[in-house]
């Protein structure tokens, strides 16, 4: 008697033969109950205050409530294991997300031969649970039509390796209300990038798309919220036209309008973020590994009322009911308005990198479209250009795009400027050479001397051979890589040869000696 392991219906139907004089131990044998177990029952309704025949009058509720009143005492000791172990109980269900169900999964682990769980929840109640009745209204669904999606409040997290900082992730969950099928994953935000890659994820795990996406008001999904027209995220509904798809965003402030998301981000709370509370992980996906076997084991668990678990039901019931996923996958689109630069590249700000359209459009205004994998350039509504995307610093062109003096700075290389300098002269590409070799062997681009070549071979058109020779083999010979060094070389030779001939000029050799006087100048 010390837990609900009889149900009252059946401890009345004890009573009742007890009433008509049949023995104790028929009784037992006609309702499979133990022997003890019914002459306990007797003798305790026997020795109440009220006949027999009033108790029996008396509501299931009632009756129990007066038998369960009537047995302060527990003697079995197993009781007091649970007396002694309530203090760890009270302890794990201080966190919002451990539910008894789990609290009694870890206390049988530890005492296979414990409680059993409807007694285990008696007592935990009768020391820790306050009864609290709620009512709902169940909705009607169809099968493949709506998709709930949302984020759970609470976060999970993992610890980077890197830098032992711990890294703080939102959790995406979805369910399928005709089957209350389940998914979640782990994400770094809420930005709409992450919001539709979890999306996407979602519906691969799923097999199949839906006819409505049901979301939340948060800004990945919805613009401006209005309680009948509510303004949506461009991105997303881009992702509703690939994977054929409506988004209906649930009216703002209206719980009930996605009350069984949220019940399954507390469903996610108990059997997801409760079990893995005490793990620690070290990279998102280790996270999400473990997210997604302790969703596969809620979506196994038979539910409490039905015969049957989610999945089950999911791929008897609603699998068939989805649209079959488009062939190729799904590229997030952004959307911006630049002008065609001077040079005839734009500049996406985004990714430091610039993409080139035809030199005819300079000046013009351009429409940018691009994914995760190309750049689709649009000028007065037709498509001029067609790029993969590239994310760092540096310049993506087609060769037809440029003008001529575009293409000449844009085609400069080691080899084409060791090229031009042999046409000038073997010592200045010797120089080009052993100046690109030192910057490889001090790990720096080539690019770093494209415009000291472009001065040297200046410098070339306007020295004189035979001091440009001299100026290179004197740089060659102090490795000395810089235009300004070969200049000073130059202008020092310039000068030297200048100093020559001034002093020539200033010392010359008469040849008739008529400016100077004779003996006879003195006579």
């Amino acid at each position: 008697m010390a837990g609900k392991s009889v149900d009252m219906s059946k401890i009345k139907q004890v009573l009742q033969l007890s009433q008509n004089k049949v023995s104790n131990r028929q009784i037992a044998r006609d309702l499979d109950i133990n022997k003890e177990t019914v002459g306990n029952y007797v003798r305790f309704f026997r020795s109440d205050t009220l006949p027999l025949k009033e108790l029996l009058k008396m509501e299931d509720p009632e009756l129990d409530s007066r038998f369960r009143a009537g047995n302060p005492a527990y003697t079995d000791a197993r009781h007091q294991t649970f007396l002694d172990e309530l203090p760890r109980f009270r302890e794990s269900l201080r966190n919002k997300h451990v539910t008894r169900y789990l609290v009694w999964e870890e206390y049988i682990k530890e005492h296979p031969d414990g409680y059993r769980k409807s007694q285990f929840f008696h007592h935990l109640k009768q020391h820790l649970v306050a009864s609290k009745p709620t009512t709902s209204l169940t909705d009607t669904y169809v099968g493949g039509e709506k998709l709930f999606v949302d984020f759970a409040g609470d976060t999970l997290e993992y610890v980077d390796l890197d830098t032992g900082e711990i890294i703080q992730v939102q959790v995406f969950v979805a369910t399928l209300p005709y089957t209350d099928y389940g998914f979640a994953l782990c994400v770094p935000s809420q930005r709409v990038e992450d919001f539709l890659y979890a999306i996407a994820k979602c519906l691969e795990f799923l097999g199949g798309v839906p006819k409505i996406l049901v979301t939340d008001n948060l800004k990945s999904a919805v613009i401006k919220a209005e309680r009948y027209e509510p303004t949506l995220n461009k991105a997303l509904e881009d992702m509703g036209n690939h994977y054929h798809f409506v988004t209906i965003p649930c009216k703002p402030y209206s719980l009930t309008h996605k009350a069984l998301v949220e019940n399954h981000v507390k469903l996610v709370y108990r059997r997801v973020y409760a079990k893995l509370r005490n793990q620690t992980f070290y990279s998102l996906e280790e996270l999400n590994e473990a997210v997604t076997q302790k969703m596969l084991e809620h979506n196994q668990t038979r539910m409490q009322q039905r015969p049957y678990s989610r999945q089950e039901q999911f791929f008897a019931a609603e699998k068939d009911a989805l649209a079959p996923l488009p062939q190729e996958a799904y590229e997030m689109k952004f959307y911006c308005d630049l002008q065609v630069r001077n040079d005839g590249f734009v500049y996406l700000a985004r990714d430091k990198h610039y993409y080139s359209v035809s030199y005819l459009h300079i000046g013009k205004r351009s429409r940018i479209i691009y994914t995760r994998t190309l750049v689709k350039i649009f000028i007065n509504g037709e498509q001029v250009a067609t790029h993969q995307r590239v994310i760092g610093f540096g310049r993506t062109y087609l060769n037809e795009h440029l003008a001529s003096a575009s293409k000449a700075i844009l085609e400069r290389s080691p080899e084409y400027y060791e090229n031009r300098a042999a046409r000038c002269s073997p010592l200045l590409k010797q120089l080009i050479s052993d100046m690109f070799h030192d910057l490889e062997e001090r790990a720096l681009p080539p690019e770093f001397k494209y415009q000291t070549c472009d001065f040297m071979l200046s410098l070339q058109r306007k020295t004189p051979r035979e001091d440009f020779e001299r100026a290179c083999g004197i740089a060659i010979e102090n490795r000395a890589y810089t235009g300004k060094f070969l200049q000073n070389v130059i202008h020092n030779l310039a000068g030297a040869e200048q100093q020559k001939k001034s002093d020539t000029r200033k010392n010359p050799e008469p040849t008739n000696h008529e400016n100077m006087r004779g003996s006879s100048h003195y006579q």
